[in-house]
């Protein structure tokens, strides 16, 4: 295995990528009493379209969530969560726009339960019954998310922001559409994305390396590269699709939310490099200590808020999501914000300092260390062992630059009332 040092934070990480595509990526840290293992491919409900040897898929909506849920049903009838359970290990699965992972964390029998982990994920079981019988219980988890304010108002933004893009649409589909999987749907997509060269296995905490090693070998090895499908991708206008919406919903306090549309067509700038300025933008303008916070927290504006920048194709979007007893000067004090973006030199150096020092706490937590790794091998598909030296080199007229270049009227905005 490579070995790679994480600059500046005084731990290592191990990587290799097997003969058949499977990427391997370990942090020791031996000075913990846990660890988590997560085992995960590139496949979300981002792809709605693919094709192989000729064959286009189009499966329903839904599925890639779907077949998370029924790897948890094994021919042998052992239920895997009840198999972790009795060492005390946790486990569980998600399932993202762009991925799906199959986690377990504990304190004991680290080397059964990442064998039983690859082992299980490995060997799908889907039946016309036991796929069936499943529809009934995505269907009320489908039902009841509708249900929650919060998720409502930001799929509501999402349809406003994106024209064609699937991330506009619910991880888990409709209920119309999960009605019509088959098991032939859930092993096309397997097949076609649970292949080595599309998955990864990233460890972290206390755990011997060259043992799990062993056993990752001695488990995949012998599974084939296959070739990858060929996913259709949608081409995405640079404009919001719906500029205002409000919607009705069963809420005390009135909920807001803005979404900014950026194309990163004209910048040159590295995708990790053009995350990280547009994160220092976010907490410049309305992070904790902005002047913003300042004066809606001052005029009683603001209950909660929430930001988030996410990447696709051509394309970073900001996400703003808040309660207020008073929904429309609040977006008018947003606005407000980006239309007139101050920026001050001795607040982008102090927000490096603390970045910093997050880093060397990221790294001293199992926990931390497993998200912050997690998301470079999506985003950037490799470890960032310098991302310190990275965030010490940021200059504040490289912020400006960017900042120049953003259309900041390019912006949806949703408003959830009271019915």
């Amino acid at each position: 295995m490579k070995k790679i040092s994480l600059s500046h934070l005084d731990r290592e990480c191990y990587v290799e990528t097997l003969n058949n595509g499977l990427e391997v990526f370990m942090i020791p840290l031996l000075d913990k009493k846990n660890y988590f293992i997560s085992y995960a491919t590139r496949f979300g409900s981002d792809i709605l379209e693919f094709s192989n040897d000729k064959t286009k898929y189009k499966p329903p909506l839904g599925i890639a969530h779907f077949l998370e849920h029924k790897m948890f049903e094994q021919e042998d009838g052992i239920d895997p969560f009840t198999y972790f359970s009795k060492s005390g290990t946790d486990s569980n699965a998600s399932t993202s726009f762009d991925n799906t992972q199959y986690i377990c964390f504990g304190t004991k029998n680290f080397n059964d339960n990442l064998e039983y982990l690859l082992k299980f994920v490995n060997n799908p079981y889907y039946t016309d019954d036991n796929v069936n019988k499943e529809k009934g219980i995505i269907a009320e988890e489908i039902n009841m998310y509708e249900d929650i304010p919060d998720f409502k108002l930001e799929m509501k933004l999402r349809e406003c922001l994106y024209h064609k893009h699937p991330r506009r649409l619910d991880i888990a589909g409709t209920v119309e559409e999960i009605n019509k999987i088959t098991k032939e749907d859930l092993y096309a997509c397997y097949n076609n994305f649970y292949i080595p060269n599309n998955m990864f296995i990233l460890i972290v905490g206390n755990f011997s390396k060259e043992e799990a090693n062993k056993i990752i070998k001695e488990q995949l090895n012998s599974k084939e590269k296959v070739d990858l499908p060929t996913i259709k991708n949608v081409v995405e206008p640079v404009s919001v699709k719906t500029k205002e919406l409000t919607v009705k919903s069963n809420i005390e306090l009135p909920k807001t939310a803005l979404g900014l549309k950026v194309s990163t067509k004209n910048f040159k700038e590295s995708d990790l490099e053009l995350d990280l300025y547009l994160n220092m933008l976010t907490v410049i303008l309305f992070g904790a200590s902005s002047l913003f916070r300042e004066k809606v927290r001052n005029n009683k504006l603001l209950s909660n808020i929430y930001t988030e920048w996410e990447s696709i194709d051509n394309f970073k979007t900001f996400y703003l999501m808040a309660s207020s007893p008073e929904p429309n000067k609040l977006i008018e004090e947003v606005k407000d914000v980006l239309k007139n973006v101050s920026l001050d030199e001795k607040t982008f150096e102090r927000i490096k300092k603390v970045w910093i020092a997050n880093e060397v706490k990221i790294y001293d937590n199992v926990d931390l260390t497993v998200n912050n790794t997690y998301d470079d091998i999506l985003k950037y598909n490799e470890i960032i062992p310098n991302r310190i030296d990275i965030i010490k080199k940021m200059k504040f007229k490289k912020l400006q630059e960017i900042v120049s270049k953003i259309d900041f009227n390019n912006i949806s905005i949703v408003k959830m009332l009271n019915k």
